[in-house]
């Protein structure tokens, strides 16, 4: 009995391999909305952006090994849908001003927190894990952003 629920289980895991999530890979380079594009951070800030974020957070994502093997694709997917639907920086700049500094004082309390990236993402991408300079650095950057904004109202 256990050696057929072995083998069944075998069995769906094989078949699983074939039924692959489509990947969030543009075809497009990135257009006057990316986040990067619109505010032009600087080279640090860019860097820790797409390090950090822009993996789930962006239309463009640099997957691992284990996005080839399922479930661990699907898994993928459901986070990378979901950081997008919190936050997409490829959309960034199509926001209205109101948008932009409400999505950007979010980003400052998430990454101010350590609540963004996600532990399960810093445990592979070991780069993303940030030094309390480096979140005051990005977080000081952010909030000057959203005061720009404010002042465009």
């Amino acid at each position: 009995m256990v050696k057929k629920i072995l083998l069944g289980l075998a069995a769906l895991l094989v078949v699983a391999q074939f039924i692959r999530p489509a990947k969030n890979i543009s075809t497009t380079p990135p257009d006057k909305d990316d986040f990067i594009v619109s505010l032009a951070p600087p080279a640090e800030i860019k860097t820790m952006l797409q390090v950090a974020c822009y993996d789930c957070h962006s239309d463009n994502t640099r997957y691992p090994w284990y996005a080839e093997l399922q479930p661990g694709g699907w898994w993928l997917k459901q986070h990378i849908d979901d950081g997008k639907n919190e936050f997409n920086f490829s959309v960034f700049g199509g926001y209205s001003a109101k948008k932009k500094a409400k999505k950007l004082s979010a980003l400052v309390d998430v990454i101010g927190d350590r609540s963004m990236p996600l532990k399960s993402y810093t445990w592979i991408h070991r780069d993303a894990i940030f030094t309390d300079a480096q979140i005051k650095t990005l977080t000081t950057w952010l909030e000057a952003q959203g005061e720009k904004l404010a002042d465009e109202k």
